[in-house]
């Protein structure tokens, strides 16, 4: 407005200097056109949300939230903090962290306002409503129940660092969630927030953000702190990757690094563009232990939002590359393909959309499929990825309809979610199996997100009852109706044999293996805060652990008298499970606690032998593989030339 305002100036003083009668005219045009413009943004100012958040007035871990409202026509109305946000399916309440909610009139008195719930305050008369302010606290050090998953909580470190999870911080009015959003934070000096919203102005003590929805708010979380930043160039798109290590262990450079190759894949894998002109990996790592108890990452549509131990970086790199290569993909979903559900999506009584196989299984089976594919991991240890899915997937309920599971997955069925990443991914994999088979090789389920993504895309969700009949419609194939009624919708074991002997790779569901024993523990094995290998279970260890004398608990200190530390702890004990004899003695060191937080070091010990053991999921190529499953294969391992 400032720069309008200094041209109208400008103007009308060349104007007084010389001018003809039609400049007169022309210049009377162009002055209505400027008050039209100062009218227009006048009103435009009165309907937006205006909320300035002042970092550098931190106390008790508390920020204040001030909001001068939009002009509020009804006679009553109800503010909102999220109850849930996509990408979580579970109930947060973030509303429990707000205190203090006030709302006064321009001449500082209170109005009245209802506490209806945990996350709904009703407001009385809030034509008159000048300023509502309320404090929040954050997420991640609270003694209340139903901690919320680290990445979509909210931490204030005073002086230090700021997650500025949106959904947290910031609500909406019933009626009024496609308003614009004018943010500005206040900001110490050299603090730099990192996010995927484009700042629309911003100096050293200042960014504003201005937002079109309370969908697109929501959708972009910010970490403010002093920054480690890099930059990736993702052909036309630019990549932001934020890294918060404490002890300065890891850096965002060192993250870029690692994930460039991922990335650079998954552009390929796509088609060798995205559907984004900027995305965020924002990162923080911790080096104390997790109040949730989980680490890992929350998705946005143009952002990904982590919390993850501050470890040695050859401990974390392939699980941040894993972890970032599932984030990304949800570029596709559900930014590009999503239900009405997710379109509108109600923050306080959710609709539960019945697609989570597409969601999550899909994107979580394309972020494997395409390191396998880019040769970024072997045949091998990808089908490694698919056996541990299925031994995961077997903790869960088989013959549970997907689709039912996912409609009611924030009651009835919450404690399947989990499933969502190993039978969802497998769900994927039959899927695309099935299509290379349909079309001997020339269609698979890449093919298939194209066509959704040209079918809907960002503002054109479809109807939930309709997609399996618009995906067999949109492919090609028809018969693939089926495939859905069957295994998604239906009770039937996924085909995973069938599958992969279209592909020439035989699958055995289990067999008997003998190998020389420690005892079964390397399950039971954990690294505990301080890097320790601690044997956290002993439920499963065999006659020989028996022998040995395991006890839950013990740190290994020592194997055959090599001191054991994490940076040699897989070569040495996968050594003694390759090399050692029937007859070898086995020798390990134990720091067992004692009473009184007493330790005392044990040396276990005995002769090693073999034990037969049940091995389960077993691929191995067929023995003769015919032209056509070398064909589907190829089509699968192997990116179209481009």
């Amino acid at each position: 407005m400032n720069v309008i305002l200094t041209f109208f100036t400008i103007t009308i003083k060349n104007m007084n200097k010389k001018c003809m009668p039609s400049q007169f005219f022309s210049i009377s045009i162009f002055i209505a056109s400027l008050i039209f413009s100062f009218e227009s943004y006048s009103q435009k100012k009165t309907e937006q949300y205006q909320f300035t958040v002042n970092l550098n007035n931190t106390s008790d871990d508390k920020l204040t939230i001030e909001l001068v409202p939009p002009k509020i026509k009804e006679k009553t109305i109800i503010y909102n903090i999220p109850k849930i946000v996509p990408g979580t399916y579970s109930i947060s309440d973030f509303g429990r962290f707000v205190t203090e909610f006030t709302v006064t009139d321009k001449k500082g008195k209170e109005l009245e306002v209802k506490h209806l719930d945990d996350n709904r305050w009703e407001i009385t008369n809030p034509k008159k409503a000048a300023k509502i302010s309320y404090r929040v606290d954050d997420t991640w050090d609270t003694n209340k129940d139903n901690i919320i998953f680290e990445p979509a909580g909210t931490n204030i470190e005073k002086d230090t660092n700021y997650v500025i999870n949106t959904h947290g911080f910031f609500g909406y009015f019933d009626g009024y969630k496609t308003n614009d959003y004018h943010l500005t934070f206040n900001k110490e000096e050299g603090f730099y927030g990192s996010t995927s919203l484009i700042s629309t102005a911003s100096d050293a003590v200042k960014d504003i953000f201005i937002v079109d929805d309370y969908m697109d708010l929501a959708d972009a979380p910010i970490m403010y702190n002093i920054p480690d930043t890099t930059i990736l160039n993702m052909g036309d798109a630019e990549v932001l990757v934020s890294v918060y290590s404490p002890n300065k262990t890891i850096t965002s450079e060192y993250v870029g690094e690692n994930i460039n190759e991922i990335l650079q894949a998954q552009r390929k894998y796509l088609g060798g563009t995205l559907p984004i002109k900027k995305y965020a990996f924002i990162i923080y790592l911790s080096d104390k232990p997790s109040l949730s108890g989980m680490l890992g990452a929350l998705e946005h549509s143009y952002s990904s939002m982590y919390y993850l131990p501050e470890i040695a970086p050859q401990y974390i790199t392939q699980s941040i590359r894993d972890i970032a290569a599932h984030e990304f993909f949800h570029i596709v979903t559900p930014l590009s393909i999503h239900s009405e559900e997710i379109q509108d999506f109600d923050y306080i009584n959710p609709k539960m959309s019945e697609h989570l196989w597409l969601y999550e299984g899909v994107t979580e089976y394309s972020a494997g499929h395409m390191q396998v594919m880019y040769e970024l991991i072997s045949l091998e240890e990808y089908l490694d990825v698919i056996r541990s899915k299925m031994l995961q997937a077997s903790t869960y309920i088989d013959d549970l309809p997907f689709t039912e599971m996912s409609k009611k997955v924030l009651d009835e069925y919450e404690d399947q979610y989990g499933n969502v990443y190993e039978k969802g991914a497998l769900i994927g994999l039959c899927l695309d199996l099935t299509f290379r088979d349909l079309s001997e090789g020339e269609y698979g389920l890449r093919d298939l997100m194209v066509g959704l993504s040209d079918k809907y895309g960002k503002e054109n969700p479809f109807k939930d009852e309709e997609l399996f009949d618009q995906i067999a419609s949109i492919s090609g194939y028809p018969e693939i109706r089926t495939f859905f009624s069957k295994y998604v919708e239906g009770t039937e074991p996924l085909p995973i044999k069938e599958v992969f002997e279209k592909a020439g790779v035989d699958y055995q569901k289990e067999t008997t293996v003998k190998e020389i024993t420690m005892g079964n523990i390397i399950k039971g094995l954990i690294l505990d805060n301080d890097s320790n290998i601690v044997i956290s279970d002993v439920s499963e260890i065999d006659d020989f652990g028996v022998k040995m004398g395991y006890k839950e608990g013990d740190i290994i200190r020592k194997v055959n008298g090599d001191t054991i530390t994490l940076e040699n702890v897989v070569q040495i004990i996968g050594g003694i499970r390759k090399n050692a004899a029937e007859g070898d003695t086995l020798s390990i060191v134990v720091e067992r606690s004692l009473e009184d937080d007493k330790t005392e070091q044990v040396e276990l010990k005995a002769e090693m032998g073999y034990n037969e053991r049940k091995e389960y999921h077993i691929f191995q190529p067929v023995a003769n593989m015919t032209e056509r499953q070398r064909k589907i294969l190829k089509s699968w391992l192997v990116p179209k030339e481009e």
